[in-house]
């Protein structure tokens, strides 16, 4: 009998890719009251309750790794399950189902759409900088005042300022998966997504002083309700 020792999975994980700003995400966690672990485990993230994934990088080298680490499955199937999943960054774009950077790369395909490069964004005094680095102001999708009520942008005042950091954007297929919107310039981009339980930032919230912790205060609390839903579908697949 195996009598290696197992630590308990942490019900909240941050996926460890090999791509990401772990450690500053966690702290903001915790700054907020929301206990998590770091892995790579596959047992770890199919066991877990909630999943922030993180990402810094390339898209194709990120989803190579998740493959290598045999982590797309327990993704999908966490997504699947209703447990919630928030994406950061990178980690937004790889919720998509393809990236066109440096080529054509399948992602998770949690929400359909594509990651696009800014095709020469312009603004009244000529063109601008790729990457877009720094600060910029998130909006409510088509002023939609009701987009936000049940997400954990519920309170973030619309306009907004967040850190962004970033060349590609994602894409979404469907206009309903669009949870904020955000200009660079003359360009109007997707800034935020969510498929219900599936959530994702374009923008580094950890790294967007007190808006980004109230974010995260919102992220546990939408964490905290997703994993009951999860906890009850589990159950009852269970006793089936």
């Amino acid at each position: 009998m195996d009598r290696t020792f197992q630590p308990p999975t942490p019900a909240t994980v941050i996926v460890d890719f090999g791509l990401g700003n772990l450690f500053s995400v966690q702290k903001a966690c915790a700054a907020v009251g929301l206990s998590t672990g770091i892995t790579s485990c596959r047992r770890a993230v199919a066991e877990a309750k909630g999943i922030i994934l993180p990402g810094v990088g390339a898209f194709g080298d990120a989803m190579r790794n998740l493959e290598r680490l045999d982590l797309v499955g327990p993704l999908r199937e966490a997504a699947a399950m209703g447990k919630p999943i928030i994406g950061i960054c990178l980690g937004m774009q790889l919720l998509l189902s393809e990236s066109e950077e440096f080529g054509r790369h399948r992602g998770l395909n949690l929400i359909s759409g594509r990651v696009r490069k800014f095709d020469c964004p312009r603004s009244a005094h000529g063109k601008l900088k790729v990457p877009q680095v720094g600060w910029n102001t998130v909006h409510l999708p088509d002023g939609d005042g009701a987009a936000w009520i049940d997400s954990p942008l519920h309170t973030t005042d619309d306009g907004e300022a967040f850190y962004f950091v970033h060349s590609y954007y994602a894409e979404p297929a469907n206009a309903r998966d669009v949870l904020a919107a955000t200009s660079y310039g003359d360009f109007e981009f997707c800034s935020a997504v969510r498929r219900e339980n599936v959530v994702g930032f374009q923008f580094h919230p950890e790294r967007s002083g007190p808006a980004g912790l109230r974010l995260y205060a919102a992220i546990a609390e939408f964490i905290g309700r997703y994993r009951a839903s999860a906890s009850s579908i589990e159950k009852g697949l269970y006793a089936a």
